[in-house]
């Protein structure tokens, strides 16, 4: 036992009961994060409780140089970490996770992390790196070459930046091995996010090595899931709150709400855990179960940011208890998000939608407006402009989304003047644009920003919407502009 399932044991907190000494690799995870910890993670340990899935053990890699924090964390635990569930009444629910057996740091030991991949232990490669960590264009969702980091990659094979100059170098390793190659999962919230991280990878490869792409997109599976729990980032807080209620010492336990989900096409070539005894869901076609939850849950994430943020509010749960913005994501998901979405089988949609209101509103998990708007210019292009583009197709209302979008750019314009503080400033990597464009003495200038808007910012219908919502949020402010929007 290490001293983390020591301390867990003695203050009678759940930890692993399998013998972790017996369990190997099989999943090699990119962008080792909280809500990797809280989910897949956590399902895989679930998995390992029954006596399964011994076989299907993490190695998560960092390839980013602030990553060493993590790597650090990790190895002073034997990968050992402690996920709380903040239940609404205040419980705090912990259990120590041990699905995790290694943690590289691709910047320090690039060739380790490919030994790794050329291991035919591992039979999957996951990633969570962020919706705006795939190297496209925002705008047209295609993969981006002369993104910086892509020529950076390309430039300098030894010193890879992104995790998918890893994942393309372990598959070459292995064709020319002849091992075959392992399924790659996309666990980030992006419609298609199979399809998606299949055209960064491929490419990137064509870039490189144009028959190892062909190979490629032969030869390689990319199922695609939707992965579905609030997950905050972790604070001193957390930390203390650990230590003081329960003894233990952690340094990054990993915060998270009590509702899970994962839906998964079931394309495995090489196998897969036997996932769907703890709560896993495998289906044919995601499609429509992802595209709910974008929609839904995270376009409502932004409205919550772009929305509270200007009233004052930093936490999620109280802008909750806001009625307006209650009030205009309940409209909003049922006019203008909702209708997008076709048919869900098995889904009660309704139901579905109360839920996350519940979910939002819960004050244990002190969720903060800040991190949902982070990378807001790829989250937005992501979550919310696909459905104003669906509802003007098909000639239904898009006056709650564009209000949305002009409460965003109104947000930047905020930042621009000074006023937001410096820690409710969100880093995103079209802030400098979004800041001078949101400044223009032009309202319109911000749907300028082609990288994000695309085609849809010279739209005249959504544009004549952008506009009266941002003239309103200028001059009445956001309370005022709700009042209207939704009398």
């Amino acid at each position: 036992m290490t001293a983390l399932t020591t301390t867990a044991a003695d203050q009678g907190v759940p930890s692993p009961t399998y013998d972790r000494s017996a369990a190997t690799v099989g999943i090699v995870h990119f962008g080792f994060g909280n809500f990797h910890r809280s989910h897949q993670a956590m399902y895989l340990d679930r998995l390992m409780e029954t006596g399964e899935g011994l076989d299907w053990g993490i190695c998560g890699v960092g390839v980013l140089p602030q990553d060493a924090a993590m790597r650090d964390a990790m190895r002073a635990q034997d990968c050992l970490f402690t996920l709380v569930v903040r239940h609404p009444d205040g419980t705090l629910e912990p259990r120590v996770v041990g699905s995790v057996l290694e943690y590289l740091h691709g910047p320090e030991d690039a060739a380790t992390v490919q030994e790794r991949l050329l291991d035919p232990a591992v039979r999957v490669v996951s990633l969570t790196v962020t919706e705006g960590g795939y190297l496209k264009n925002a705008a047209t969702g295609a993969f981006d070459p002369t993104d910086p980091s892509v020529v950076h990659d390309v430039a300098h094979p030894d010193d890879p930046r992104t995790a998918f100059a890893y994942v393309v170098e372990g598959l070459r390793g292995r064709r020319d091995a002849g091992l075959p190659p392992f399924t790659v999962l996309s666990c980030d919230n992006l419609q298609g996010n199979g399809e998606v991280a299949r055209q960064t990878i491929v490419g990137f490869a064509r870039l490189v090595d144009p028959a190892l792409a062909d190979w490629i997109e032969a030869e390689v599976a990319f199922p695609s899931c939707m992965v579905d729990r609030i997950t905050p980032a972790t604070t001193d807080a957390d930390r203390e709150t650990l230590a003081r209620e329960f003894g233990i010492e952690d340094r990054w336990p990993v915060p998270a709400e009590p509702f899970t989900q994962w839906i998964v096409e079931d394309e495995f070539p090489l196998g897969r855990p036997r996932l769907e005894e703890v709560g896993v869901q495998f289906v044919d076609d995601v499609e429509p179960y992802e595209l709910m939850k974008l929609r839904l849950l995270n376009a409502s994430h932004q409205a919550l940011a772009y929305l509270g943020a200007p009233l004052g509010y930093v936490l999620v749960d109280e802008t909750m208890r806001d009625g307006r913005i209650r009030t205009y994501l309940e409209r909003y998901m049922a006019d203008e998000a909702a209708p997008t979405l076709g048919e869900l089988p098995g889904i009660d949609l309704p139901g579905y939608m109360a839920t996350l209101l519940e979910r939002f509103a819960n004050p244990g998990i002190r969720d903060t407006l800040v991190r949902l708007a982070t990378d807001g210019a790829n989250r937005m292009a992501t979550f919310t402009l696909p459905a104003v583009r669906a509802n003007l197709a098909a000639g239904r209302p898009i006056a709650l989304g564009a209000l949305m979008v002009a409460a965003w750019a109104e947000y930047w314009a905020l930042i621009a003047r000074g006023g937001l503080p410096d820690s409710e400033i969100p880093p995103d990597v079209h802030a400098d644009a979004m800041r001078a464009a949101a400044a223009d003495d032009d309202p319109a200038a911000f749907l300028g920003l082609e990288a994000v808007f695309g085609d849809l910012g010279a739209d005249p219908t959504f544009r004549e919407a952008f506009l009266r919502a941002r003239a309103a949020l200028s001059a009445e402010g956001v309370a005022a502009t709700l009042d209207e929007a939704l009398a």
